[in-house]
């Protein structure tokens, strides 16, 4: 009998498919990570792009923070893929593809994957309310004056102490608009990078280049066009002599101002129908070489001093506005005669008690030190040999090296010194910058000579005790205690420690 034809042919098995090194747990949780970090990125950026929030921190976060987890991710994949493919590079070619499997059964998986669920569901979790919560920490006053301890000590204990205690960093320093928006962002890498290589200056400077415009910030609490009129000040002094004798002067502050009131006072260069532009040579401004008026919108006057010549560049042309005059209105490092005087005032140092008080104190806070326990130190030892046998020296040295630590930062030689303040004339140039015999201008004009005493303010009396109820309503002449000083800017002399 003829043989059986052959059947069909068995069919053969297919060759394994090729196993993959990205099954594996390191890489399974890097995709977690990145997932979560580019969650983040998302979501911050949304806030930026939709609440229309400019916050150069929230863009650290956005633009730093979050890409450097994604990234960890990223590097966590390919590690996983590196080691788990030299693991396959050792088995024999023809090994079955093995998918990562998870078996509940066997006591490993199950550690290992109640550990990586609860790894990925606490790191989502962090992610989505820690990004939000971050966010607002990022502008409170806590992360801008602590987190860089050292940098921001200063400025964070000087704020503290100043009238603008209450107003969240966030408010000045980070701005609105797409122009601001971008200089933030570039002004807070530039931040990021010195505290991390340590390159940032001693003192760190103003900003005052990179603050937003006066009309975004100080403007949105006071109004520049109400009418102040005049304010009654009174400034008690205490004399450098032996017996610490006293001064006062009591007078009527011109504040004036704009639009329903007279355009006239010190508030006439912020009425909005006058305009003044200015041009400094030197960086924090106080070295002003030429200045343009323009009132009511008619034709600019310039002034100029006798030795600048041709034009200022346009680009370093600055109109005026409120911090021109109030330069340090949120951070303001105060000299020893104003921290004497307002303890004496305040009740803190019996000044009957230690003669020559004001001269010896400002000196010991004046001098050189290296750090505040050096400082604390000699300040003690030096009031200690000055004044042996008073029986208030211990509370009153104790107050004077308060006053130190509030307002003298030796490691970051930060202190009244390094920061001109520019409100009023006595221990900076302040209003004398375009106000002096300087300043010239054309046949049309006079120069800007208004540096009389009764041009921003009427003195109604001064003196001691009952000359200062003798008021003249229509104001008299400044006496200076200790003699005459004509030719003299008030910051001549007063340096902040003799005077």
């Amino acid at each position: 009998m003829p043989a059986n034809p052959p059947g069909p042919a068995a069919p053969q098995d297919s060759p394994p498919a090729p196993r993959s090194a990205f099954e594996n747990w390191i890489s399974l949780s890097g995709t977690v990570v990145a997932a979560g970090s580019f969650f983040a990125f998302v979501f911050l950026f949304a806030i930026e792009a939709f609440t229309g929030d400019r916050n150069q921190y929230l863009g650290i976060l956005t633009f730093v923070v979050a890409p450097i987890f994604l990234i960890t991710g990223l590097l966590a994949i390919l590690i996983g893929w590196l080691i788990h493919r030299r693991r396959i590079a050792r088995c024999a070619p023809d090994t079955p593809r093995a998918l990562l499997t998870i078996d509940l059964s066997r006591p490993r998986d199950r550690r290992n994957f109640i550990v990586f669920l609860g790894g990925a569901f606490l790191f989502l979790l962090l992610t989505a309310f820690g990004s939000y919560e971050t966010f607002h920490y990022t502008e409170s006053v806590q992360f801008c004056g602590t987190l860089c301890h050292t940098v921001m000590e200063p400025e964070h204990v000087a704020y503290q102490k100043g009238e603008h205690a209450r107003v969240a960093c966030v408010q000045c320093h980070v701005g609105g608009g797409a122009g601001y928006y971008l200089k933030s962002k570039i002004s807070g890498a530039r931040q990021l990078y010195a505290l991390a290589f340590n390159t940032y200056n001693r003192p760190i400077p103003t900003p005052i280049h990179n603050l937003r415009p006066a009309q975004d910030t100080c403007e949105q609490c006071h109004w520049p066009e109400r009418f102040t009129g005049s304010l009654e000040r009174r400034y008690d002094h205490l004399l450098s002599d032996k017996t610490n004798s006293t001064t006062t002067v009591r007078l009527l502050l011109k504040v004036g101002g704009g639009g329903r009131g007279p355009e006239n006072g010190i508030h006439w260069h912020m009425a909005k129908a006058n305009k003044v532009e200015y041009y400094a040579t030197d960086d924090k401004r106080q070295d002003i070489v030429w200045v343009r008026t323009t009132v009511g919108g008619g034709a600019g006057h310039v002034y100029r001093k006798a030795d600048f010549k041709g034009e200022p560049p346009a680009a370093g042309i600055r109109t005026m506005d409120c911090v021109d005059c109030h330069t340090r209105p949120a951070h303001n490092y105060r000299n020893p005669n104003d921290l004497i005087e307002q303890s004496v005032r305040d009740g803190h140092i019996a000044a009957a008690q230690f003669p020559l008080l004001k001269r010896r104190v400002a000196a010991a806070l004046s001098a050189e030190y290296a750090s505040v326990p050096e400082a604390m130190e000699k300040i003690s030892t030096a009031l200690q040999t000055q004044y042996p046998a008073s029986p208030a020296r211990e509370a009153m040295i104790a107050e004077v090296q308060t006053l130190y630590r509030e307002n003298f930062f030796p490691l970051m030689k930060a202190n009244w010194k390094a920061y001109p303040n520019n409100i009023g004339h006595k221990n900076w140039p302040g209003c004398f910058r375009c106000h002096n015999d300087e300043l010239l201008a054309g046949a049309a004009k006079p120069p800007i000579t208004q540096n009389d005493c009764n041009s921003c303010h009427v003195i109604l009396a001064q003196g001691q005790g009952a000359q200062l109820s003798q008021l003249a309503p229509e104001g008299v002449e400044f006496v200076h205690p200790g003699g005459e000083t004509s030719g003299l800017l008030c910051s001549d002399c007063h340096n902040g420690t003799n005077q």
